[in-house]
């Protein structure tokens, strides 16, 4: 039987006449007639009958309003139930994030969800270049994701794109690097080192290329690593130049690696989480959004 068709004849056996019941239905009274001819015919009893210039319940009708009040309960209870679903996080949330953001921003994020107690993350760490995050969107429910600024952006007519840091890209050099004393570096002073870098396609290879397109500047790539701690200890044992992002190399030991600006010119790149269309609207989603948006504040606060 149709739930909206047994809300009208409660309420008509509520209020006593069809015109009251449209009334509280906020619709008119033939479409009420209308709900209690369907309803009548969909259970083949006569459920109401002619009363002077009104209608009134049969038997079968009042027998039927009792069912029917023990049915509508049940769904308001559903309904309370899923309400408390969107308000609170809860269920499992998949993540996937590239290894250095995790490195960033994982160890706090999981102590900012410590307290939703019905909310499971799920996260896996994926070496992925901007051209994958929308593979990645179809099986994820947040994709944390790093490009070039000077990169087209996430196509946001299919996703939702949600910034969370820029971080800029610094050069990081051997403690007794001759440039190592500088408080900034010009790109130039750099062309004939011996560079380390992340694989092609990767966002920090993407700003090494474009500084070389804005510079004239082109860099000579001797080892594509992935994994930025190989590369720092790389560096640091003198076998080479990287560009590295800066929160992720905070704390850096000076004695070790030299981190410093690149001069005159701007290099950086976006950690943005991406998402379905919709899916932040999930209370479980969006706790990790947030959570996420507060642990970047805090590593560039």
């Amino acid at each position: 039987m149709d739930i909206g068709r047994l809300r009208t004849l409660r309420e008509f056996a509520d209020r006593g006449s069809v015109t009251a019941a449209a009334r509280a239905l906020h619709c008119t009274p033939s479409a009420v007639s209308q709900q209690l001819r369907a309803l009548q015919a969909e259970v083949g009893l006569p459920l109401t009958e002619p009363a002077g210039r009104g209608l009134r319940l049969t038997d079968a009708g009042r027998a039927l309003v009792a069912r029917a009040d023990e049915v509508l309960a049940a769904v308001a209870r559903a309904e309370s139930e899923l309400d408390t679903y969107r308000r609170s996080p809860r269920g499992r949330v998949r993540l996937a994030l590239f290894p250095s953001a995790g490195l960033l921003l994982l160890p706090g994020l999981l102590h900012r969800l410590a307290g939703h107690d019905r909310l499971e993350l799920d996260v896996r760490d994926v070496d992925m270049p901007p051209a994958e995050v929308p593979g990645l969107v179809a099986d994820y429910d947040v994709v944390v994701a790093h490009r070039d600024e000077y990169s087209a952006p996430f196509d946001s007519g299919r996703m939702e794109v949600v910034p969370l840091l820029r971080e800029p890209l610094d050069v990081v050099l051997p403690p007794g690097h001759p440039l190592a004393a500088r408080k900034r570096v010009d790109l130039s002073e750099l062309a004939e080192e011996r560079w380390i870098c992340a694989d092609v396609g990767f966002p920090v290879d993407d700003v090494l290329r474009s500084l070389a397109v804005r510079t004239g500047v082109r860099p000579r790539v001797v080892y594509r690593i992935n994994d930025f701690q190989v590369i720092e200890a790389l560096v640091a044992a003198g076998h080479g130049t990287a560009l590295l992002p800066r929160y992720t190399l905070a704390g850096a030991d000076e004695r070790r690696l030299a981190c410093r600006p690149l001069a005159g010119i701007r290099a950086a790149r976006l950690v943005e989480a991406v998402a379905r269309t919709g899916a932040f609207d999930r209370p479980a989603v969006a706790a990790v959004l947030a959570a996420l948006r507060a642990e970047a504040a805090a590593v560039t606060g």
